[in-house]
């Protein structure tokens, strides 16, 4: 294998950020004409079970904010999984194979995770988040007008999206852990309690002041920690 000098590592690593910041312009643009289709999916779930309802927009700006911060996070969505293989095939060529057999799994299964957990706060919290908002509001003891700011429902929805994509990486943390000889499964066992109780506390410190839909993300966590539990070894750290 060719050594590469300092002043080509350089080279290589400015090109790849180049490249990456390209493919997220290029995603940006692309987010600005797909915004308003985003905005009407994320809008869905409220209307399906307030068909009646409405959007709020409070200020001349909010409909320009709404569809440049959509289309930020369309590129930084398309960019994320592109921003990761550049920095792979940066570090690749310098490390071991068994450091390898770690590392290129984890980028793989990442996104995967983070939008399976997107997905399950999508089809399922927020139908009993945005209900419970709903009922709440309209069971209130004087005459009341829903009218929900769309700035505020965006982005308490994607700040949900977030989050669950964020908690449904558990079980990679943890395999991780195992892989690196930091964390046994004979440990992580013996700490199933403890780790329950941090979901617990988790789940409601990061959903809605509501028990289901603190429910609905403590159940998949800890359904998550079970199977980690089936991907770890049982070497003993030393």
């Amino acid at each position: 294998m060719t050594r590469m000098t300092l002043g080509q590592h350089f080279a290589e690593l400015r090109r790849r950020i180049l490249w990456t910041l390209a493919v997220f312009l290029i995603a940006l643009i692309a987010g600005w004409y797909l915004a308003p289709w985003i905005q009407a999916i994320l809008t869905q779930p409220l209307l399906r079970i307030w068909p009646d309802g409405a959007l709020l927009y409070t200020g001349l700006s909010d409909g320009l904010m709404i569809r440049l911060s959509l289309s930020v996070l369309f590129g930084l969505f398309i960019t994320t999984p592109f921003a990761l293989w550049q920095i792979w095939a940066y570090v690749a060529p310098g490390l071991h194979k068994n450091e390898r057999s770690v590392i290129w799994p984890v980028l793989i299964a990442s996104p995967l995770l983070f939008l399976a957990g997107a997905a399950f706060a999508f089809y399922v919290l927020f139908p009993f988040v945005f209900g419970f908002f709903i009922e709440l509001n309209q069971a209130a003891p004087v005459p009341s007008v829903m009218l929900p700011a769309a700035t505020d429902y965006l982005s308490f929805s994607i700040g949900l999206l977030k989050v669950f994509g964020i908690a449904f990486q558990l079980p990679l943390v943890l395999v991780l852990l195992n892989r690196v000889g930091i964390l046994s499964r004979a440990r992580a066992v013996k700490m199933r309690r403890y780790a329950i109780i941090l979901i617990v506390i988790v789940a409601a410190v990061l959903t809605p002041p509501d028990v289901v839909s603190q429910i609905v993300l403590a159940l998949p966590m800890w359904l998550l920690f079970e199977v980690s539990l089936m991907f770890m070894r049982d070497n003993e750290n030393r």
